[in-house]
């Protein structure tokens, strides 16, 4: 029952179960902070009035489940407005010395959270990340819905990878070699070949990588989108944008007291601001001394993309474009210049969260620029099918939900915007 639900119980006896929080012996008279996933409420127990009950409560522990019954009172010193007056506790299940502290007062390291994360999870804060990231995931869904685009799921074991093959999991297949799915990129691209025009899919998805960062994982939730008969990068920008501006319109207007909670807010111009890729290496260099080596922004690099048009256009976001054909696959269409793709990056909050372009639906080119990357054709003779049979325009996006959430809930971790977070070195729980 609700907690306003059960408030209109005043002056009748209730019964109620939950974890205890909290459990304090003040003379004669006692205080229990009982827990459930809504918050928490005050049980108070008097020694003149329940003597008995009132010597059992010495073997509670915290963390211990109880099931409570007594008089429901209103109270206006009461969290809630409301407290029980204890006649009875049943200990269900008992609670033995817990391996952290679940208080707030004592920071438990990172890998004794991990390795007790059902206990971890017990903390309000904690919950709250994953009550946002059911809301999160349920305005997606509304998003592309309304959108015309349709929900699927592609196979997470396959022998077809659009990636690095080093970042592969290897799976002894009945004997056969296959892999775990390192992105729905192919069955996306197979899917716009098949006419669908406009799907999106949330899923797992595993990348063999040894990176031991804040923001890397091995076993991750992406978000993928494509859609066909485009013409230009925005017609793909446009989606992203617009579906980031639902999610966070929607989280203000029916869950402000969640973001409260959570101390979340947004900046969200009319429109994300955009910039090039060898601009913003210009604006990096000029501006911020910042020089990049390499043909692709760092993570430095992107914190001061980031900061830099919180400043200049009050923005959260910020889309990174005509990225370099030296760090873009080959399926990417090359812009005309010779040296840049038709694709983006989008940042929020200084931390690259989405990668997207205009695919390569002609055949010859799409050969022609693997041949050139150095793949091996013969390989690719199953994705390079789906292009010979005439195959529209297309475009997408895949992100990481993990990372969505972990920026917007201002996580240092993105591995604590994932219930059972997988990494080089965490196979378990």
């Amino acid at each position: 029952m609700a907690f306003e639900e059960l408030k209109k119980e005043a002056g009748k006896t209730v019964s109620i179960s939950g974890f205890v929080e909290e459990l304090r012996l003040l003379g004669n008279l006692a205080f229990i902070i009982l827990r459930r996933r809504q918050g928490t409420l005050q049980i108070i127990a008097k020694k003149k009035e329940t003597p008995e009950l009132f010597e059992e409560l010495s073997k509670i522990t915290c963390e211990s489940v109880v099931n409570v019954s007594g008089l429901l009172q209103l109270s206006e010193q009461a969290r809630n407005g409301f407290e029980i007056v204890a006649k009875e506790i049943e200990i269900l299940t008992k609670a033995e010395p817990l391996p952290l502290d679940l208080s707030g007062k004592i920071e438990s390291e990172f890998s004794t959270r991990f390795d007790n994360r059902f206990l971890d999870l017990r903390h309000r804060k904690n919950l709250n990340i994953f009550i946002l990231r059911s809301k999160i995931l349920g305005y997606v869904n509304e998003y592309f819905q309304k959108e015309g685009f349709i929900s699927v799921n592609t196979p997470k074991i396959t022998t077809i990878g659009a990636e690095s093959g080093a970042s592969l999991f290897k799976v002894d297949y009945m004997g056969k070699v296959a892999y775990l799915s390192q992105s729905p990129q192919v069955y996306k691209q197979m899917l716009q070949a098949a006419g669908f025009e406009k799907i999106y899919e949330i899923g797992a998805v595993f990348r063999a990588e040894k990176s031991h960062t804040t923001r890397h994982l091995t076993e991750f939730t992406g978000l993928d989108a494509e859609l066909s008969f485009i013409n230009k990068l925005s017609d793909v920008t446009d989606i992203t944008e617009n579906m980031f501006k639902y999610i966070m319109s929607h989280l203000e207007k029916n869950d402000s007291e969640l973001l409260k909670e959570m101390n979340i807010s947004f900046n969200i111009p009319n429109r994300f601001p955009v910039i090039k890729f060898y601009d913003a290496l210009e604006l990096l260099d000029k501006k911020y001394g910042k020089k990049i080596l390499d043909d692709d922004l760092d993570p430095e690099a992107e914190a001061i993309l980031g900061k830099h048009f919180l400043e200049k256009d009050k923005s959260d976001f910020v889309l990174v474009i005509d990225y370099p054909i030296s760090c873009r696959p080959f399926y990417h269409n090359y812009n005309t210049d010779g040296r840049t793709t038709n694709s983006f990056d989008l940042l929020y909050k200084g931390q690259e969260i989405t990668t997207g372009a205009v695919r390569e639906h002609k055949l010859e080119l799409f050969l022609k620029q693997a041949e050139a990357k150095g793949l091996n054709l013969e390989d690719l003779k199953e994705y390079s099918k789906l292009l010979r049979y005439g195959c529209p325009s297309h475009g997408g996006f895949g992100m990481g939900v993990d990372r969505i959430v972990g920026r917007m809930a201002n996580l240092d971790n993105t591995k604590e915007a994932v219930l059972f977070p997988r990494d080089p070195d965490r196979l378990t729980p």
